[in-house]
């Protein structure tokens, strides 16, 4: 069957600058459908939600399936599947139906699949214990379900039970979905293939790619297991590697700051199998906003498969955001040219620009989205004995931001100001003595979820 699935995630899609996320690559192979005979079910939905062109576009996609079959068995399109490998078709709406038994032929297959008819709810559970029941438990060929849905499950019992049962009968799992109308669980999905999730799921929101994502499907599981591997990572230039932390299979080597490179003798040569392997990469240079993890990735190994993996990007936020005290409102004064002397009333003056000013700055970390948070700042001045003197409180509030995870909050031009009349060793001859002050910083969420009752308004 070659390499079945292939796949780059990222451990989350945000970070600040300098911090770190980890890269998993997944690979799944399986051997030769010709050396390694198959019995393999197509699950298909046919509920009210797939009327019109998807169901239209799953047909294609189904039978260009087993037309690749079909050929990679015997060498041929004879309309027979050959290599005692096997094909069946169950389809189901708010109830399941074995549409064919598993067979071989061709023609009957494509019958089935353009008799199909959309209407109704989507019950998973019937359509895996459809599946389930076609299948020989005692024959020694290789067990497949492609689950292919375009919706959450309305009818019927949990499938999940149902898939794990399947799965610990030995049969492998694969799900295709379609984004549709009535919306599509894509967690189910990943609970009920076989893992890693990342080989074993296809999801596509335009069911125009639904033959192209079978036809994939159908020339990998054609295609013999992989042998003598080697993939090469190159990241962005703003990223850096910093270690591995997970390698399954074969070995993984650093080469160089932004390049790893994974090497193994062989995967899924006698069994389908998976590989992963995940590494530590932290952001390093300048690069902000929306930004490409890869430069370049490099996937060979002796049977030529051709092998592409995701391209994620991740959104570096550098600008911390900061909250700035106002400062005081000015008051206009001209004076003309020929003018000695200007009288002019200020109107009231507040004690808050008089003698000299400490102006503050503060980081408070670790500040979740959406919480606004009470801040008071204290400042007393200390006399050469440590006994400390009130020289000022302030008491604001901060504004939430809205970040998609916590993050710091800076707090800038917290001003006090320090009359000299009040230096504890206040010297009438001079105004520029030493001074020692101590700053204490209070804060707490302002917004939390408590009610105290049911009532509370």
């Amino acid at each position: 069957m070659g390499v079945l699935n292939s796949n780059k995630e990222i451990s989350t899609n945000m970070i600040r600058c300098g911090e770190s996320f980890h890269v998993k690559l997944s690979l799944t192979a399986a051997p030769d459908i010709v050396n390694n005979p198959t019995d393999i079910v197509l699950v298909l939905d046919r509920s009210g939600s797939m009327s019109g062109t998807p169901l239209a576009n799953l047909k294609l996609g189904a039978k260009k399936f087993v037309e690749i079959i079909d050929e990679s068995t015997d060498g041929s399109e004879n309309g027979q599947i050959g290599n005692g490998s096997r094909i069946g078709i169950v389809s189901f709406s708010s109830t399941a139906t074995q549409d064919t038994a598993l067979i071989t032929s061709v023609l009957e297959l494509d019958n089935a699949i353009d008799n199909l008819t959309a209407g109704g709810q989507t019950n998973h559970a019937d359509a895996f214990t459809q599946a389930i029941d076609l299948f020989d438990m005692t024959s020694s060929n290789a067990k497949v379900i492609i689950m292919f849905t375009d919706g959450v499950t309305t009818a019927g019992s949990p499938p999940t039970p149902i898939a794990e049962l399947a799965k610990a009968q030995g049969i492998i799992i694969y799900c295709i979905g379609l984004v549709g109308d009535t919306g599509l669980d894509v967690n189910s999905l990943n609970d009920w293939s076989s893992d890693p999730d990342s080989a074993y799921v296809a999801v596509t929101p335009d069911d125009a790619e639904l033959e192209e994502l079978f036809e994939e499907l159908a020339e990998n599981i054609s295609k013999p297991g992989a042998t003598n591997i080697e993939i090469t990572d190159t990241l962005n230039s703003c990223f850096k590697i910093n270690n591995i932390v997970e390698v399954s299979k074969g070995t993984a080597n650093i080469l160089n700051d932004t390049t790893i490179k994974w090497e193994m003798d062989q995967l899924g040569t006698t069994s389908s199998e998976g590989a992963t392997l995940e590494f530590s990469v932290s952001h390093v240079g300048t690069c902000t906003g929306i930004v490409k993890v890869n430069s370049n990735i490099e996937y060979s190994d002796e049977e030529g498969n051709i092998v592409s993996f995701a391209d994620p990007s991740i959104n570096v936020e550098c600008n911390e955001p900061i909250c700035v005290e106002a400062c005081p409102t000015s008051v206009d004064v001209t004076i003309r040219g020929c003018d000695d002397t200007v009288e002019y009333d200020a109107g009231d003056i507040y004690l808050d620009s008089l003698g000299r000013i400490l102006e503050l700055e503060a980081n408070i970390k670790n500040v979740c989205p959406n919480r606004r948070v009470a801040l008071a700042v204290i400042v007393t001045e200390v006399d050469d004995n440590g006994i400390e003197y009130k020289r000022g409180i302030k008491m604001m509030v901060i504004p939430a931001h809205t970040a998609s995870t916590c993050r710091d909050v800076k707090i800038k031009c917290i001003r006090f100001v320090l009359p000299e009349v009040l230096d504890v060793n206040y010297n009438h001859n001079s105004i520029c003595n030493n001074r020692k002050f101590k700053v204490r910083f209070i804060s707490h969420y302002i917004d939390n979820e408590f009610d105290c009752c049911d009532d509370f308004m």
